[in-house]
């Protein structure tokens, strides 16, 4: 009767399967606290598993088209950097233009030679990147809209196009204006100063896209050799803005100063005004469609934080732990797992004659 009352009565193994229980508490709660998630897997939410599954492939489709807006939102502001540089290009050229029919001989020769410099200026602005994209490229953003920038003087485009001119005298101002409007539409190799990519019909030019939602996308880019929400208009023009400012830009810089007593001059020079005013026009609807774009994704992008936000409250209320409550718990756990232990610990020394009356 003076052996030991514990185990024989099951009372040591209830004691090692309540500090098991106990462990496994801490276990929980001390994961609890390290990742301040409720469970490191699914089956460990409970009920809440349900909401997990649904909510997060919502948010994470929500964060990617988020982050496509931004990086796109970005590509948008250099091409409109890019543009208004253009822009202001075409403008210059469009207000000198009175000056090569009633200027001196030397004006004509130093707007031929700006004209030649800024059209180098164009190509080397088609060519701009953003974080390794060439946004003027559309589809095609791993390669240089135009090739060859800094040769762009000694490219077909620009050495035909001076022959067309210099032949002003003798096929007349008709002949001449057809001639480099033939030169600048072209997207022959050898003449087209633009990629292969770029150097075929619009309709076959894929623009630049962004995700903004399942299934959705929205054209972000504009690109070098065709209009991509405008069309141009007027008596001389290719279709594309870029390509008339450049056919401008080359008609100008081709002209000489003893071709301004050339009855053929003046027509030659309306002609390229025309056609120059025009791209100046078209230029800046097509910017202005761009920045409706962009304001446009700027909405959108703050619609899908707010709903973004929206989830990660409903998930944080299933998943993560409550930061103060777990720390009590845990600490409470702890308390009664020492005091389990010492119990299991001393328990081994009880006998009846501990609980007899002396």
């Amino acid at each position: 009767m003076s052996g030991s009352i514990g185990t024989g009565y099951g009372f040591l193994d209830t004691l090692i399967a309540n500090a098991n229980t106990l462990h496994q508490q801490l276990n929980t709660l001390t994961a609890q606290a390290s990742s301040g998630h409720v469970a490191q897997t699914y089956a460990g939410l409970g009920s809440g598993a349900a909401v997990s599954l649904n909510l997060n492939p919502q948010l994470t489709a929500l964060q990617t088209w988020q982050s496509n807006i931004s990086q796109a939102t970005g590509t948008m502001q250099v091409t409109q950097n890019a543009m208004t540089q253009l822009q202001q290009i075409a403008a210059t050229f469009a207000a000198d233009m009175p000056t090569l029919t009633s200027g001196t001989a030397q004006q004509v020769d130093s707007i031929a030679s700006q004209a030649q410099a800024a059209l180098a200026q164009v190509a080397g602005l088609l060519d701009t990147q953003d974080s390794g994209v060439y946004v003027f490229g559309g589809q095609d953003t791993s390669n240089p809209p135009v090739p060859s920038p800094d040769s762009i003087l000694s490219s077909g485009f620009y050495t035909q196009i001076n022959a067309a001119v210099a032949g002003l005298s003798a096929n007349g101002a008709a002949t001449t204006v057809a001639t480099t409007l033939s030169i600048a539409s072209s997207n022959a190799t050898g003449t087209s100063p633009f990629s292969a990519y770029l150097s075929q019909p619009a309709a076959g030019i894929g623009q630049q896209v962004v995700q903004t939602g399942d299934g959705t996308t929205v054209s972000i880019g504009l690109l070098a050799s065709a209009n991509s929400n405008v069309q141009s208009t007027g008596t001389s023009t290719t279709g594309s803005y870029m390509r008339d400012l450049m056919r401008a830009l080359a008609t100008i810089g081709s002209l000489s100063s003893a071709q301004t007593s050339d009855p053929n001059f003046t027509a030659l020079i309306q002609d390229t005004t025309t056609s120059l005013n025009g791209a100046v026009s078209a230029m800046a609807e097509d910017a202005g469609a761009l920045g409706n774009t962009q304001a446009t994704l700027t909405t959108t992008q703050t619609w899908l934080s707010d709903t973004a936000t929206a989830l990660t409250g409903q998930l944080s209320s299933v998943q993560d732990a409550d930061e103060a409550t777990t720390l009590s718990n845990l600490s409470a756990i702890q308390t009664q797992l020492q005091a389990s232990y010492r119990m299991i610990t001393s328990e081994g020394t009880l006998s009846l004659a501990n609980f007899l009356p002396a």
